[in-house]
């Protein structure tokens, strides 16, 4: 099922997406919960970020190709760094273009979705941790990031993860690995092109390394990287992110104000 987190008239909830409308559910999607019959229509409310995330695990240099046109090799072990939730906004939302940085880049990625408190998941209990996926793009200070050694300013500034339109609950790890398809697109323009079956690791491994380290606790969100053809973003862009089997994932870049 799909499970969108939205608003309508100053009341937050959760709903389960079904054609063109929400069923509403009681109580949230992190533990057993019932449908409450009550339907709005999707074009009556406003789609927010279908999780909010105590923290964002992103992974670097995931898909070889990508590392390969930054200049990098592929890591001996993930590269792992964090976005903070206040970078987070959902669909729709605007991109804030950061006032320190002449180089932001667009990056679609997988997210996964933690569904329950975790910590040294094994690899075979990997799918039980799991709520769902969604698409993000995991917004980039490219210059920025170049210049600084830490990551935190250039991937972490404000409404640098987007996430949404909602979270896909039918999918798999095993799914993942048969390759579901990763674009973006710039003004309807094609930039990446990709299949989550190219990632250097696999869902299952990136969870059991990063459990090693810490607990992730249910909305957690771990973005898996992302394939070739980052590109630069400007003021005025629409910038979409589809991910097969999930959804689109559109956001317009603003000035800062």
């Amino acid at each position: 099922m799909r499970i969108a987190r939205f608003s309508i008239d100053g009341n937050v909830g959760f709903g389960v997406l079904e054609g063109d409308e929400l069923d509403v559910i009681k109580g949230h999607p992190f533990a057993e919960f019932e449908r409450s019959g009550q339907k709005v229509p999707l074009d009556k409310v406003r789609l927010l970020p279908p999780v909010l995330p105590n923290k964002v695990v992103a992974i670097g240099r995931n898909y070889a190709e990508h590392a390969a046109e930054l200049g990098h090799a592929v890591p001996d072990t993930p590269v792992t760094f964090f976005k903070p939730s206040t970078s987070v906004i959902g669909p729709g939302d605007p991109i804030a273009y950061p006032s320190f940085s002449q180089e932001v880049h667009h990056e679609a990625e997988l997210a996964v979705v933690i569904g329950r408190m975790c910590r040294e998941v094994p690899r075979e209990r990997v799918k039980d941790v799991i709520l769902g996926y969604t698409c993000a793009n995991d917004v980039t200070a490219r210059d920025v990031q170049q210049r600084e050694q830490q990551w935190a300013r250039a991937k972490g500034f404000d409404s640098s993860c987007p996430l949404g339109p909602w979270v896909e609950t039918g999918l798999d790890p095993a799914d993942i690995a048969a390759g579901l398809a990763v674009q973006c697109t710039v003004n309807g323009e094609q930039r990446q092109l990709g299949r989550t079956s190219d990632m250097v690791r696999p869902v299952e491994d990136l969870i059991v390394h990063i459990t090693e380290a810490m607990t992730l606790l249910p909305g957690d969100v771990i973005l898996t990287g992302t394939p070739a053809g980052v590109g630069p973003l400007n003021v005025g862009d629409e910038v979409a992110v589809t991910i097969e089997g999930i959804g689109t994932l559109t956001n317009k870049v603003i000035k800062r104000g």
